[in-house]
């Protein structure tokens, strides 16, 4: 019995050291946001005096409200759009077997290796010859863009793999349509890899800072990501209130993971089989 436990215990403790390597950059950075002005003492150690005044001062230094509140939107949209379109591309590619399909599925397989910013340049001069620049909607047609194949790919292969035929061919006897199996019968099936659509895409959505950058210039449609980088080069000094700035950057991602971290795991791992 020994023996069959020391991998397990092993891979327990493999678990905690990466857990730890990932925790520790959020307690430092926790522990200088609460510290008050004025407090020099170890980053590790956590205040004993906890102050809010950071986040305050760091939220109206920063103009956050704004530009999280375009973050919130474009993230919005993009994400139901990604699902909505995704999911609905995917079933037929997952359901029918034709050579056209195929050739359809692997070509999006093939553009999720190419890197996006290969695409820059001509973006930006279409963009720009459209009169789209400054706009919340190209920002979410980028997104959509560059999520979709992956969007498409995690809910073929969940198709594939864990619904089966016979629910379909069921509610087809009974005189369904297409769509009508598709919305009543496959998508409320398909929650564990929506939820993992959901943390994947509106991770990299609302971290995206490349494309932000080129397109949403203005000040009145940035976004979070371009908001923190002027207040980070202006308080260098500062680091109480970047923090402060980071934590309140991140607190809305953590809590939609939380919200859906137990459909996180089955939904990717089933939607990578047979994909």
């Amino acid at each position: 019995m020994g023996s069959i436990n020391k991998p397990k215990t092993l891979l327990t403790i493999v678990a905690l050291v990466i857990a730890l390597y990932h925790l520790v950059p959020f307690y430092i950075l926790l522990t200088t946001a609460l510290k008050a002005k004025g407090d020099f003492s170890s980053k590790w150690i956590f205040p004993d005096r906890l102050s809010l005044d950071n986040f305050r001062e760091a939220w109206e230094m920063a103009n956050l409200g704004p530009s999280l509140l375009n973050t919130l939107i474009i993230t919005f949209f993009s994400a139901l759009l990604l699902i909505f379109l995704g999911s609905l591309a995917a079933y037929p590619l997952a359901r029918r077997n034709t050579k056209l399909n195929t050739f359809v599925y692997v070509f999006f397989i093939a553009i999720m290796v190419i890197p996006p910013l290969t695409a820059l340049v001509p973006l930006y001069q279409l963009v720009v010859d459209i009169g789209m620049m400054n706009t919340r909607t190209i920002a979410v047609l980028n997104n959509v863009a560059a999520y979709m194949p992956l969007t498409i790919f995690l809910y073929a292969g969940f198709i594939r793999s864990t619904i089966p035929k016979q629910l379909e061919e069921a509610a087809k006897m009974d005189g369904a349509s297409t769509l009508t199996i598709f919305f009543k019968v496959v998508f409320p099936l398909l929650k564990p890899v929506t939820a993992s659509i959901l943390i994947i895409s509106c991770v990299f959505i609302w971290n995206d800072y490349q494309f932000a950058i080129f397109f949403l210039q203005a000040e009145e449609v940035k976004t979070i990501t371009v908001a923190l980088s002027s207040f980070f080069g202006q308080n260098t000094n500062s680091l109480n209130l970047v923090a402060a700035a980071a934590l309140m950057a991140v607190a809305p991602m953590v809590i939609l993971f939380l919200f859906l971290q137990k459909h996180f795991i089955e939904g990717l791992a089933s939607g990578s089989i047979k994909g």
